[in-house]
Formats: structure tokens, C-alpha cells, sequence
């Protein structure tokens, strides 16, 4: 009888002290994520439908791209005149969050949307990741006022809607979720928010793509070999080869943006002058191949051998366009970077050539966000659980050979990549 009685109080302490308040947090962040969720994943999708709109016009009238200076100007103007507090996009997001003051202006999300399509519209070479997870931060974070949240709960429900946003753009929910954990702080990953995250990446995917019916590329690597010792030991030459490209977009887009800020103190014309040099390229080479989301060749990539120098010249074109001030993200031309460079490297590794496009296709995004966790995610997503292994390793090797420059100069450093770098510990990746 004693036992049993002592048996009662510890099952009604644990139900008072653990399962109830558990169960009370997680109806708290299932009914918010329904709510944001579905919100994001409709931003998204419509932002998906635009982009795809604007590929496509430019596309069939091709002298849209000789106006890329007009636009430049007329996204620049938008943004010194309305934008002003929303133009460190990401890294604002990432500065609130570390050190909540003000909340995100709503502005955020239609400047960046209007900003990104303009982009596309007119030629310029950008990407979309940079715009969702901007959207999917501004609009989450309202709800901080609405049902007056404190600070804990504002960095959660901030999470939340990077999470949503990555996720619903790109059709990815684990790699999502774990990114919006993953980037906040180079080497960390916070768990405090890991409820939030995985259930708003799973409701904006699913509006996304389930209700909007919003399209995702598919990637396929049609061969995996086995796993032998001399394969694994190729995937670090490869991953080598992947953070080093990595790194140069990053410096390349740093350069870029400080050349233009240097040379020209207003800031409208900085897009003017890009988007010239932008548009003359590409009508002296005479393709659009590196302009845009560049998706037709990152699918190419995986299915026959490309001209050597296809991520160079990406690389160059999007940190120019990015550098000049025009907006978008920067991780589908990552993809382009990177599975061009794989498909490169199969004439002198020998791996697959579909393989290796798939490993540079997450790995140069893990070196420039420093996110090994949530790329090799989403290589598992994407190609299959069978690659899990080469996209894992080349992941890892490309984060470990980037350094700590990434295209986030405001993600602060948890741990260090490797013991000799400890005393910069703590530093942000901008000032390193």
C-alpha cells in the first residue's frame, strides 16, 4: 500500500510538472505553426508563381535584360526611400534575434518580393532563398505584438518563420527546420525552438506545395556506388574543391558590395552601374545561361559533362548582382556553383558525374552558410537516403575548408571549426 501510494504521488507530480506544462507548450506552438504556417507557405508559393512569371517573360523578350540598369535603379530607389530599416535583410534577422529591440517591419517581405521579381525580371543573376526566409521572418514575427509574446518566445516564433519560409520555398521540411536552428550560430545548434521549427516547415510545405501546388525542381542521381573505402577517401578532394568555392563567393560578394559602397555614395546608383556591366556580359557572350535562377543547367549538370568554367562565371554574376544591390538569395545559384563544379570535377575524380553534381549542389551551400547539419538534410531530401553518406562527408569537408567568411556576416562563431581557431571564438563572421 505504501508503494503504491508513493507510485500515485511521483505519476501525479510527473503529470503536474512535466506532461501537463509539455502538453500545454505544444498546443501553444501547434496552433501558431497552423496559423503561420499556412500564411508563409501561401507567401511562398505566390512568390514562386511570380518568379516563375518573370523567368519566363524575360526569357521570350530578352530586351528586358538591356533594362536591367532601369530596374536597378527603380529597386534601389524603392529601397533608400521605404526600405531603409529592412535593408540588412538576413542579417537582421539574425542581429533580432541575438538581440531582440525592435520588432521586423512588415515592410520586409513586399520590398523583398518586389525586389527579387524585379530582379529576375530584368536579368539579374540572384537567387530566392534570401527573399523567403525574409518573408517568412517579417511575418512570423508580427504575431510577437499580436499575442504579446516575450523575448524567449519571439526568437522561437522568429525560428519558426525562417523555418517555414526555407522549407516552403525549396521543398525541403527537415532540412527547413534544422536550418532555421543551424544558422543562427556557426557551430550550435539551439533547441530551445525545435519544436516551432519542425512543425512550421511541415504546414508551409504542405500549403506550399500540397495546396498551392506550387512547383519544385526535381534532382535525381540516377547511379549511387557502393560505399567503399577509396570512394569515401574521393569525397574529400571533392569537398576540398567545394569549400574553396564556397569561400570565393563569399569574398567575391563582399568585394563586390564594399567596391560599390566605396565608389558610389548613392545608393540608387549602385544597381545602375551593376546592372550595366551586368547586361552588357551577357549580350557579349551571348547566353542567358548565367543570369536568373540558372535551374535548366543545375538540372543539366546532373546528366552531361559542361563547359569548365560554368561556376566560375555564375559565381561572378550573382556576387556582382548581389554586391550591386540588387535583391534576391543567394542559395540557388549556390546550387548552380556547386553542381557545376561537381560536374567538372568527374573528369578527375571517379565518382559519378550525376553523384558529384548532387554532393556540390549542398555542400558549397554548407561552406557559405556554415549549415553542414541542414545540407546534408537536404541532400537526403532531394537524391535519396543512399547518398546520405557522400553528401554528408562532402558537406562536412566544404563547411570545414570555407573558413569563416560566410554570406551571413552577421552569424556570431559557438565553437570553432577546428581547435587552432578557439581565440577567435565569439567573433561575428564579418569582422574575422
Amino acid at each position: 500500500m505504501l508503494e503504491r501510494a508513493r507510485d500515485l504521488i511521483h505519476f501525479k507530480r510527473f503529470v503536474s510538472s512535466e506532461f501537463v506544462p509539455s502538453l500545454r507548450y505544444t498546443l501553444k506552438w501547434l496552433f501558431l505553426a497552423i496559423f503561420i504556417g499556412l500564411l508563409i507557405g501561401t507567401a511562398s508559393a505566390f512568390f514562386l508563381f511570380g518568379l516563375e512569371w518573370a523567368t519566363h517573360f524575360r526569357e521570350a523578350h530578352l530586351y528586358m535584360i538591356a533594362l536591367l540598369p532601369v530596374g536597378g535603379f527603380m529597386i534601389g530607389w524603392v529601397y533608400y526611400t521605404y526600405g531603409e530599416s529592412v535593408v540588412r535583410g538576413n542579417n537582421q534577422l539574425l542581429e533580432e534575434f541575438y538581440n531582440p529591440l525592435t520588432p521586423i517591419p512588415l515592410r520586409m517581405a513586399p520590398l523583398v518580393v518586389f525586389g527579387t521579381i524585379a530582379t529576375h525580371l530584368f536579368g539579374g543573376s540572384a537567387g530566392r532563398e534570401g527573399t523567403a526566409v525574409q518573408m517568412g521572418g517579417a511575418i512570423a514575427d508580427r504575431f510577437t505584438k499580436w499575442f504579446k509574446l516575450g523575448a524567449i518566445d519571439r526568437r522561437a516564433i522568429i525560428t519558426l518563420g525562417v523555418a517555414a519560409g526555407f522549407a516552403s520555398v525549396f521543398g525541403t521540411p527537415l532540412a527547413g527546420a534544422i536550418f532555421a536552428l543551424e544558422w543562427l550560430i556557426v557551430g550550435r545548434v539551439r533547441y530551445e525552438a525545435i519544436l516551432p521549427a519542425f512543425l512550421g516547415a511541415y504546414v508551409a510545405d504542405y500549403a506550399c506545395a500540397d495546396y498551392w501546388h506550387a512547383h519544385h525542381t526535381p534532382y535525381e542521381i540516377p547511379f549511387i556506388p557502393d560505399l567503399t573505402l577509396v570512394n569515401v577517401l574521393w569525397i574529400i578532394p571533392a569537398g576540398i574543391c567545394f569549400g574553396l568555392a564556397a569561400r570565393l563567393f563569399s569574398k567575391a560578394t563582399q568585394f563586390f558590395g564594399e567596391a560599390f559602397r566605396s565608389t558610389i555614395k548613392y545608393p540608387p546608383l549602385r544597381p545602375v552601374l551593376g546592372g550595366a556591366i551586368v547586361a552588357v556580359m551577357v549580350f557579349l557572350i551571348g547566353t542567358t545561361k548565367y543570369i536568373g535562377l540558372g535551374v535548366p543547367t543545375i538540372v543539366e549538370a546532373f546528366e552531361a559533362p559542361l563547359p569548365w568554367y560554368d561556376f566560375l562565371a555564375k559565381t561572378g554574376f550573382t556576387s556582382l548582382t548581389l554586391g550591386a544591390g540588387f535583391k534576391g538569395g543567394e542559395v540557388t545559384p549556390l546550387f548552380y556553383i556547386g553542381a557545376t563544379l561537381g560536374n567538372m570535377l568527374s573528369g578527375a575524380i571517379p565518382l559519378p558525374m550525376a553523384l558529384l553534381a548532387g554532393m556540390g549542389f549542398v555542400a558549397v551551400f554548407s561552406g557559405a552558410t556554415n549549415t553542414p547539419l541542414s545540407c546534408t538534410l537536404m541532400g537526403i531530401e532531394l537524391f535519396g537516403a543512399e547518398s546520405g553518406v557522400y553528401v554528408g562527408l562532402a558537406c562536412v569537408v566544404a563547411y570545414l575548408f570555407s573558413g569563416h567568411s560566410g554570406i551571413y556576416g552577421s552569424q556570431v562563431i559557438g565553437s570553432p571549426k577546428h581547435v587552432s581557431l578557439d581565440r577567435n571564438k565569439g567573433k561575428r563572421l564579418g569582422k574575422l
